[in-house]
């Protein structure tokens, strides 16, 4: 993967990441690309917080990818930290080139150094491809997942 860079999102690059949550037909019902207000809010929100890193993949200045690694500290699994992957896109142009594996490899990577001993993650049902793609990164669907909406 050269010319690629992963660095923290800045509001400039808002615009490429809510088109690539737009992207698809979850994404497509639940983002709002025309208006970036709730996003400003929410990147400044986690800009903040030590504990949330918004990233950017950029290969020659444009954004091509995105996700975001949430640490948790916690009690369980004798007081264990973990990490939490979530929001990972692809543009369209780059899918199949490697960069969602260097993304997820990043993750992983970041969340060593946090000292995280489990990397978690949720995929919606309908996402089939997403589901072979993270099993062929070693990642085991182990549970089953629940929302409530508020």
């Amino acid at each position: 993967m050269t010319g690629l860079e992963i660095r923290a999102a800045v509001a400039g690059d808002l615009p490429a990441i809510v088109g690539m949550l737009a992207d698809d037909p979850l994404g497509a019902r639940r983002e709002s690309p025309d208006d970036l207000g709730p996003y400003v809010t929410a990147l400044e929100r986690l800009s903040t917080d030590p504990n949330q890193h918004l990233v950017v993949a950029v290969r020659e200045e444009r954004v091509v990818g995105t996700l975001q690694l949430t640490v948790v500290p916690g009690l369980s699994r004798r007081g264990s930290t973990r990490s939490i992957i979530e929001g990972v896109r692809v543009h369209t142009d780059e899918r199949g080139s490697g960069l969602g594996t260097r993304l997820i490899e990043w993750a992983i990577g970041t969340s060593r150094q946090e000292g995280c001993h489990l990397v978690q993650l949720t995929s919606d049902n309908t996402r089939t491809d997403a589901h072979r793609f993270y099993e062929r990164l070693g990642f085991t669907a182990s549970h089953v997942g629940f929302k409530l909406s508020l």
